[in-house]
């Protein structure tokens, strides 16, 4: 049975970076996908993905900021541009849960640049937005896309490029810590034993947990995106049209044409609840009448035409906080789940897994972000 020193499991985004950056340290890696490279099962596949430092949580812009410099980084090293800069503005209506204030108190907090506009403003820089007096709005000038699908392919070549072994096609079945230390992982492909596990896996994370007598609670949906037709794009293209994020009762978001001449738009948090094994790729009429009507208020085109809607895989934590912690009474197996909203984190999220595993310790703060004191632990809660 070969010995890893780190073996990694799921290669979505998050553990795609895990593997890549613990391998970039010396680490002998070996990671495990159970659907091919790149599939589409899970939360990291399509194109863009919104990127910036804006956020509620002190801790969440100082991940950010690291994860900035992570990705310059990964410019740097492969000469691709990984991130296309475009400013992004958040709006926030009198009932968001949040508002521009909380934002405010954030980005201060980590000395990020921002600006304050009322509604006037907003029409004056960005006339396709039609938005009420009543909206408050946040513009950071750093916000801006990443491309999802080059950004998981880059890593994982990156990984390969450092001596990782990926293992696609090879679900993992069941994970055997051991008393002498690492932990045992088998597979229909054969047992492998690593010092740390990485356990990436997003909606399947409690498959792996339940032998061990630990289940996290996490919601998990099917969500959807839309991309749309403007009547005339080039006034939605990147230098013309930010990304945004519509903070009301309900949560909407959307990017300018990247890479083709549509705008994408989606619903943040729909509960659409199911199971990895219910789901059905087939996206919901009602959610797209939903997310149109909104649209034909918010950026008014009345021949703008829905092109395509993508879906994905939502999985949620409680307060939906990120997990990037060891179990307790296995420290060996560190868990790491974004809760929805960690591709802009991404290669920092990644890193700080694979500090976890190769160093046994991070500089970054995750303080916020253990094991949820409602898992249960040994049978027990």
């Amino acid at each position: 049975m070969e010995h890893f020193d780190v073996a990694v499991v799921g290669l979505g985004v998050l553990g795609s970076g895990a593997a890549y950056y613990a391998a970039k340290k010396g680490a002998k890696v070996i990671a495990f996908e159970q659907f091919e490279l790149g599939h589409v099962r899970g939360a990291s596949h399509d194109t863009s993905r919104i990127v910036r430092t804006s956020n509620f949580a002190p801790e969440y812009v100082a991940l950010a900021k690291s994860a900035y410099k992570d990705w310059a980084e990964l410019e740097k090293i492969t000469g691709y541009e990984m991130l296309t800069t475009t400013g992004g503005v958040v709006f926030f209506a009198p009932d968001s849960p949040t508002s521009a204030s909380d934002f405010a108190r954030s980005l201060d907090t980590h000395n990020v640049p921002y600006e304050l506009l009322d509604a006037q403003e907003v029409k004056r820089r960005w006339p396709q937005f039609n938005i009420p007096h009543s909206v408050s709005t946040v513009y950071t000038a750093d916000s801006g896309i990443a491309h999802a699908a080059k950004t998981v392919s880059t890593l994982q070549s990156l990984a390969r490029s450092h001596g990782a072994i990926l293992k696609d096609n090879t679900p993992v079945e069941r994970l055997t810590p051991q008393a002498s230390g690492g932990v045992i992982i088998e597979t229909p492909k054969g047992r492998f034993h690593a010092g740390k596990v990485i356990l990436a896996t997003d909606a399947w994370i409690n498959k792996l947990l339940a032998p061990l007598c630990v289940h996290i609670p996490v919601s998990v949906m099917q969500e959807q995106v839309t991309y749309f037709k403007p009547t005339d794009a080039g006034t939605f293209e990147p230098n013309r049209f930010p990304v945004w994020i519509w903070h009301g009762a309900s949560c909407f978001y959307g990017f300018p044409c990247y890479g083709e001449p549509t705008i994408k738009a989606g619903r943040d948090y729909s509960n659409n609840l199911m199971t990895p094994e219910q789901r059905t790729f087939v996206h919901s009429p009602q959610l797209l009448e939903q997310l149109t009507s909104f649209m034909n208020g918010f950026i008014p085109d009345k021949d703008r035409q829905p092109l395509r809607t993508i879906t994905c895989q939502y999985t949620i934590t409680p307060d939906r906080r990120f997990i990037i912690s060891p179990l307790e009474n296995y420290p060996d197996i560190i868990v790491g789940l974004g809760a929805a909203h960690a591709f802009k984190f991404a290669p920092a999220f990644g890193r700080v897994l694979a500090e976890l595993a190769v160093d046994g310790r991070t500089d970054e703060d995750i303080s916020q972000w253990g094991i949820p004191k409602s898992a249960t632990r040994n049978g027990k809660l």
